[in-house]
C-alpha cells in the first residue's frame, strides 16, 4: 500500500479515510491506534501519528481520553464530499476542457460516458483486501 514519492503520514491519513468511505470503519467506532498502525505499515509511530493528526484536525476522528481515536460522526459523508470535489476538479474539468477542443457538447460526452459504461462490467475491480486496516 505504501507508495514511493508521497509522504508515508498522508498515505496513512488516506488509508484511514477509505476505510471510512468503504463503510469498513463506521462512525462512532473505534480508529486504528498510532501504535497498530505503525506496526501494520512497519513504519515510525510518529508518522502514523502525524497521519492521524491530520484527520483529527479535518474533524474525521475525534479522541477519547484514555480511549483512543474515533470516527465522528458525519465524517463518511464529509469525506464523500471531498472526494467528489476532487473528482470533478481532477477528471471532470480536463475531461471537458478535451471534449469542447474535439467539438463535443456536454450532451455528446454524458451519451459517450453512458454508452462506455454500458461496455464495462456490472461491477468495478474488486480490490483485494491486502493493506486494509481493518
Amino acid at each position: 500500500m505504501i507508495e514511493e514519492g508521497r509522504p508515508l503520514y498522508v498515505q496513512i491519513a488516506e488509508s484511514v479515510g477509505d476505510a471510512i468511505v468503504d463503510g469498513s470503519l463506521a462512525e462512532e467506532s473505534q480508529a486504528p491506534s498510532t501504535n497498530e498502525l505503525a506496526a501494520f505499515h512497519r513504519i515510525n509511530p510518529a508518522t502514523a501519528a502525524k497521519g492521524i493528526a491530520m484527520l483529527v484536525d479535518r474533524g474525521v476522528l475525534y479522541k477519547r481520553r484514555g480511549i483512543g481515536m474515533f470516527v465522528a460522526t458525519g465524517a463518511r459523508e464529509m469525506l464523500l464530499a471531498e472526494r467528489r470535489t476532487a473528482f470533478a476538479d481532477n477528471f471532470i474539468e480536463p475531461l471537458m476542457t478535451e471534449a469542447r477542443r474535439l467539438g463535443f457538447t456536454p450532451d455528446d460526452v454524458a451519451r459517450l460516458i453512458r454508452e462506455r459504461d454500458a461496455e464495462l462490467p456490472s461491477k468495478p475491480n474488486q480490490t483485494t483486501t491486502e493493506g486494509t486496516i481493518r
